[in-house]
């Protein structure tokens, strides 16, 4: 059963990301990841605050684990920051690595927190 929330979840969750993440870079025209930016920034968000209301089991095995682990994404986000260092956007590429980090942890934070006080 577990194996089916995950992957019913993931497979929300990865459709979901490449929906919104193609119709963000129709719109947003810029050498900066902005999409993938944006999707991990709302998925740090809704983790926070998912983790306020769970402390595990089915939900967070299906929205955690499944939804938001394949909405978010590690690996496009590595390969993003090599591609913008290799293109010569080094600029570009650090601020994107530190505000990734940086508002990553803000946004889980403040997510937690709002969901807690709800």
């Amino acid at each position: 059963m577990n194996f089916l929330l995950v992957g019913l979840g993931g497979i929300l969750g990865g459709i979901s990301r490449y929906q919104l993440g193609k119709m963000i870079s129709e719109s947003v025209r810029t050498t900066f990841p902005v999409a993938t930016f944006f999707i991990n920034l709302c998925g740090a968000f809704l983790l926070g605050s998912l983790m306020a209301k769970t402390s595990g089991g089915s939900l967070y095995l299906l929205l955690g684990d499944g939804f938001l682990g394949a909405f978010t994404t590690f690996s496009t986000y590595m390969y993003e920051s090599f591609s913008l260092f290799r293109e010569n956007e080094k600029r570009n590429a650090i601020i994107y690595i530190v505000c990734s980090l940086l508002l990553g942890i803000v946004a889980y934070t403040f997510g937690f927190i709002v969901a807690e006080t709800l």
